[in-house]
């Protein structure tokens, strides 16, 4: 039976008046973990932003925090290797993880950087969804299905988030958005919505925050 993947609606007033609040408060960087046993007391709700190296990861934390320097956003594939905590008020913790395949690394650094990914979302009892971050100029890869096939393995439901979005027409969007519910139909830990975003111009910032807000 084929699932269907609607684009996420824009929230009403009040949702999405209390998500700008929220990340308009305290959000700050808590620590940089290299190992299982560095990760902070699981004693809030968290949630996780994934995606292969250069997709937007740290532009678009920036973009729903409105701090631009919060995460360090790079034209360097591969910069972000570790896996990166911002506390959000003492309500919730957002996880920036290691980018992803095309990481200009040696073998055993990404070898060790897949295995913590691995332990983490295998492990980590608070954490509520996964955004899988895909560039919309070029939709689902291979290396994207490896990171949602161990999401699956994982059973932690992750939720697609199309970004840069300014960079190409509705038209050629509307095409990426067809080939990513195709390829979500082989992922069965996928959550049946999307959410449409450019950091540069604020689409969707204020749709993933209420989602994010929401999560108990």
């Amino acid at each position: 039976m084929r699932v269907s993947f609607p684009l996420a609606a824009d929230p009403e007033a009040e949702a999405a008046e209390a998500a700008r609040l929220l990340f308009a408060g305290p959000v700050d960087f808590v620590k940089g973990v290299v190992a299982m046993d560095g990760l902070p007391p699981a004693d809030r709700p968290e949630v996780c932003f994934a995606g292969r190296s250069n997709v937007g990861k740290s532009s678009l934390i920036n973009a729903l925090t409105g701090r631009k320097g919060l995460a360090r956003a790079s034209n360097t594939p591969g910069r972000t290797q570790e896996i990166n905590y911002f506390a959000l008020g003492e309500q919730a913790y957002l996880v920036d993880l290691p980018g992803y395949g095309f990481a200009k690394a040696p073998v055993a650094v990404v070898a060790k950087w897949q295995a913590l990914l691995k332990n983490y979302l295998a492990g980590r009892a608070t954490l509520r969804r996964a955004f899988a971050l895909i560039d919309s100029r070029h939709g689902v890869k291979e290396v994207d299905h490896e990171i949602m096939k161990l999401l699956d393995r994982s059973a932690v439901p992750f939720q697609v988030v199309l970004t840069k979005t300014d960079k190409i027409g509705r038209e050629a969007l509307a095409k990426v958005i067809q080939q990513v519910e195709d390829e979500l139909q082989k992922h069965p830990a996928a959550y049946p919505e999307l959410v449409v975003t450019s950091s540069d111009k604020g689409e969707g910032i204020a749709t993933l925050r209420a989602i994010i807000a929401g999560l108990d």
